[in-house]
């Protein structure tokens, strides 16, 4: 007895601390067992599809702008959970809430998964119906919405997905160019002839270049026409710039008549100007009236 409570001075089972091993080990066993089974099950579950292709970001911007047309980018992104391209875009080209134009575009642009695919396509159409609507939309002012909208075509193997698209931007309204006598002078050279030397400007107020395809004009003096014809053929008015077009007129007995000694005496010679602007749906009447003072005889 006292050598068995030496050998063991606790007084503890002999085989206990070899049981608590075993649980130890037994543990380890079935903790091992546990997250097989559940490693096991995650491997062998199902992998779910994923969604369809997503637009995931899209702007319309203006290229470029004139008095009745525009060129209009659309820009997007396309994300897909699988392999795909991006096929084409049906569209429609919307200004101030009416449809100008309807067209399609091949993009032909494949994506990764879960990489986003840039994409952009342009559209040049007319934003103006006509005269009526140019003049109209001067008249009000402000802004106008130009948008882009319509459907994206994509394909994923042999699946075809539809997207719907619409984005928009506004930008100022066209306004009609403006006629006036930028410079005039009457230069006298003898009691019988005079000399106007005539400066009409075309005023664009637009931010965007003004395309002319003519300027005509007829020139009367005290109520005589003395000369008549068309300048600016083919030109183009930067923005918010004048574009100066000079005329000369000769007032003399062969084209005013008999009276012009008495009518040069006045020091002063009444004058009027008509004509049209002409351009891409741009057809504007305009007249101008005033009077010329005579500088001295030269």
């Amino acid at each position: 007895m006292v050598d068995s409570l030496a050998e063991n001075p606790l007084g503890t089972a002999p085989d206990l601390p070899r049981m608590s091993a075993v649980n130890r080990s037994l543990c380890m066993v079935s903790l091992v067992s546990v997250l097989f089974t559940l490693v096991s099950g995650c491997a062998s579950a199902p992998v779910r599809s994923g969604g369809p292709p997503a637009l995931t970001a899209q702007e319309t911007s203006v290229v470029s702008q004139g008095l009745t047309d525009a060129t209009v980018r659309y820009t997007g992104q396309v994300t897909g959970t699988s392999n795909g391209v991006l096929e084409r875009a049906d569209y429609e080209l919307v200004a101030d809430g009416q449809v100008l134009r309807k067209g399609s575009q091949k993009l032909g642009v494949p994506f990764a998964p879960g990489t986003p695919a840039d994409f952009s396509f342009e559209e040049k159409s007319a934003y103006v119906k006509g005269p009526d609507d140019l003049a109209r939309l001067s008249a009000q002012g402000g802004t106008v919405l130009i948008a882009l909208r319509g459907t994206l075509v994509v394909r994923s193997g042999e699946t075809e997905e539809t997207l719907p698209f619409a984005a928009s931007r506004a930008v100022r309204v066209p306004r009609l160019p403006e006629v006036v006598v930028e410079e005039l002078d009457g230069a006298r050279y003898s009691p019988e002839e005079v000399q106007i030397n005539l400066r009409l400007g075309v005023r664009n107020p637009n931010p965007f270049p003004l395309r002319l395809d003519s300027l005509t004009y007829q020139v009367a003096v005290a109520d005589r026409p003395l000369a008549e014809g068309t300048v600016g053929q083919a030109d183009t008015v930067d923005a918010s710039a004048t574009g100066v077009y000079p005329v000369e007129v000769a007032v003399t007995q062969q084209t005013w008549g008999p009276g012009v000694k008495a009518l040069i005496a006045k020091g002063v010679l009444p004058y009027s100007v008509k004509g049209e602007v002409k351009g891409p749906m741009l057809q504007l009447p305009y007249t101008l009236k005033g009077d010329v003072k005579l500088n001295v005889s030269r």
